[in-house]
Formats: C-alpha cells, structure tokens, sequence
C-alpha cells in the first residue's frame, strides 16, 4: 500500500538516533543490569506541590475538556514567568499551550513555514528537528556550530545561508546536545539579520533554566524582535515533568491565533488536571529547582573530572544544560561502534552524536540525569571500556 510523501520527510537521521536506546531499553526489560543514559529524562520526582495539586484538581473533577489554547491562568501564569525570565513584556493573547516543547515546536514550523521555503538551523542539532521542518514541507540551509567558538552560533556563518527562500532561523539555547550558550552580542548580530532580511527567529529555550556559567538570553527581549519571535519552552526540564507533556509556544498575537487553529484540529487543548498542576509548577518559589540544578552542576564537574583523566577521551565543558559530550575520536572507534561497545562491554547506554550533526559525529552524549552513584560508576566503566580499545597511533 502507498504512503504520504510525508512519511519520508519524518524520517531520517532523526529517528534512526535511538537504536542504542531502544536496544539498551529492550536488554533492561529482558532483566539485564543496564545503565541507560541515552535519553535527556531527568530522575527527579516532580516537586510534590505540583503532584498534589494535580491529585486534588482531579478530585475536583478537573477530567472534561479545558480551553483549547490553554486556560486563562495558566497562560498568564506562562505570560509571567516569560516575562520574568526573558525580560519582555507578554500577556496571555501571547501563549498557547501545547502537549510538550515538541508539539509547541512543531506546531510553530506548521504555521509559519511553507513548502519551498528554508530555514536555517544550526549543527548540531537536536535530532527531532530535521522531522519537524520536513512535515511542513520546507527544508534545512545548515549552518555549523563550530568549536573553536564553543559551538555557538555566529552571525557571520548565518549571513551566507541567507537566501530568496529563507523564511525562518531555527535556534536551540542552551544547546542540545553540546550545552553552549549564546552570548547577548552574538544574538544582537542575529538579531539584526533577521530585522534586515524580515525572517523569522523561532527560539527553542527549554534548558534556559540550567545555566551554570553566563546568561540566558531570549532573543523576543532584543530590539524589534518580539513581533517577529516565536519562543518555545515546556516545564518538562526545569520542574522534572517530562511525562507530563506540558510546554507552550510564546510570540506574537497574530501567531498565535493560528496556532490556535491548529491546536483545535490536532491537539484540543491539554487536560485540565495537568494545567492546574502547571500553575502550582510556575508560582512555586525557586527552592526545590535550584536543588535540581546544583545537582546536574555538580554531576556534571565530577563526571567531567572522572573523564578528562581518561587520555583517549576529550569532553568540553558544557555551560548548561544536563548533558555531557565526550569525544571518542582517539579511542580509535566511531561514536557509533563506541556506544554498542559500551553496551555490550559494560552495560552502559549513550547517545552516538552523529545524529546531532557532523561537527559531533566523533561524539557521544551523556544524560546527567542519574543518581551521583550511577554517573561515578558510569564513569568507572566507560574509562575501563575506553583504555580497552587499541586508540590511535
């Protein structure tokens, strides 16, 4: 039987990234002893204020249909903390809520990028991306995030991408997977690209609130942007709610109107229980979230520390975020042989980083989220794994 043409645009790279996760998943369930850390779920509990309030709105009866761009405190709840955060001033007209960043992501690509177009997105890359912008039909100008500049975007590697076709530019800060930062003067020359050539700047921010060295910069705060900013962010990392599937797209009224269009044939607006959960989530006090980033800061220097000693594994710092990236170049192994290696030699699941993007193919991606025990002996086994191999000459 034919399938869309669809079908081939969402599929990929992207989607063949996770074999190492599936098959480390499928090992755990067969009752082997498997360290997964290939996928960016973080293991904290979600804070029990938010729990609680969750529980209680269904016990409210908080179970029919809720509004369908999200209810109105939930919203100013998002428009606030926005704000707060970005330094912008938004209102509710300006929120939609969405199943998750993803689906928040998606739908923006929906309804602002048509067939024929591009937009650039810079390399690395979180892996969903090429799908997202192959379902509306446009297509990918990437441009490369280069170490020498701390794989951070550069105004002057976008400038050139610039085309008749150009639409939009598609940025992830902090980055997944490399956990870089872009600087406020870096985002100001962006900026300026995007007034001149009338583009729009959709801004993936969903690790903005783990930023251990520097600033987070919303580019919806710089002159002129936010008429022309669509920033995507979710609750999923900064509260510990990934399984919730709460996130929301923040930007202009106009957009957002038609986000709303799609929200009613796709999604039908997100339950009422969990929205409920969400404010609780937004108006709590900082306490139990800067807990959670110390905690990825400092698993993320003893990891860091544990592995720089290993002489055939090179791994940057990250300024943010909870991932961390080790080059395995001189072990002698691709990312790929690496990462099945680890797994069948020590039980250990990472991410191959060529999926990401060539600039990080000779990677491989750790998840910080894990107990300070299970990252010590993570890197107890990779360092046993990596002086295993023969290495370069």
């Amino acid at each position: 039987m034919k399938f869309s043409h669809l079908t081939e645009r969402i599929s990929g790279e992207g989607a063949r990234a996770w074999a190492v996760h599936y098959e480390a998943t499928r090992r755990r369930r067969a009752g082997q002893d498997v360290i997964i850390l290939s996928v960016g779920d973080p293991d904290f509990d979600t804070p029990p204020a938010i729990v609680a309030e969750a529980k209680a709105s269904l016990d409210r009866g908080r179970t029919h249909y809720s509004g369908i761009v999200g209810d109105p405190q939930l919203r100013a709840a998002i428009a606030h903390y926005h704000g707060a955060r970005a330094g912008v001033a938004a209102g509710p007209e300006n929120v939609v809520v969405m199943a998750g960043a993803q689906c928040a992501l998606f739908a923006a690509a929906l309804c602002l990028l048509d067939p024929e177009e591009e937009v650039i997105v810079p390399e690395p890359m979180y892996v969903t991306y090429e799908a997202v912008v192959g379902a509306s039909g446009a297509s990918m100008r990437r441009v490369p995030l280069r170490p020498e500049h701390g794989f951070r975007l550069q105004a002057e590697d976008v400038a050139p991408a610039i085309g008749p076709r150009t639409r939009a530019v598609l940025i992830n800060s902090p980055n997944n997977p490399t956990g870089a930062v872009i600087r406020r003067g870096e985002l100001e020359k962006l900026a300026a690209l995007c007034r001149e050539h009338d583009l729009w700047l959709i801004s993936d921010e969903v690790y903005g609130s783990l930023v251990f060295e520097g600033e987070h910069v919303s580019p919806a705060s710089l002159p002129g942007m936010a008429e022309r900013t669509v920033v995507i962010d979710s609750l999923s990392k900064s509260h510990a709610m990934t399984g919730w599937r709460l996130g929301w797209a923040v930007g202009p009224e106009a957009l957002m109107h038609h986000l709303a269009h799609l929200s009613l044939c796709m999604l039908y607006g997100s339950p009422g229980f969990i929205q409920d959960a969400a404010v609780v989530a937004l108006e709590s006090g900082p306490g139990v979230l800067d807990e959670m980033k110390a905690a990825y800061r400092r698993r993320r220097d003893n990891l860091h520390r544990q592995l720089s000693q290993v002489p055939t594994l090179s791994v940057p710092l990250p300024e943010a975020g909870m991932f961390l990236m080790v080059d395995v170049s001189r072990t002698g192994a691709t990312a790929q042989d690496f990462a099945f290696g680890l797994l069948d030699a020590e039980r250990v699941a990472v991410l191959p980083g060529g999926a990401f993007g060539p600039q990080i193919a000779s990677y491989v991606r750790i998840n910080l989220g894990a107990p300070d025990t299970v990252l010590e002996e993570t890197g107890r086994r990779m360092a046993r794994y990596a002086e295993s191999l023969p290495g370069l000459a």
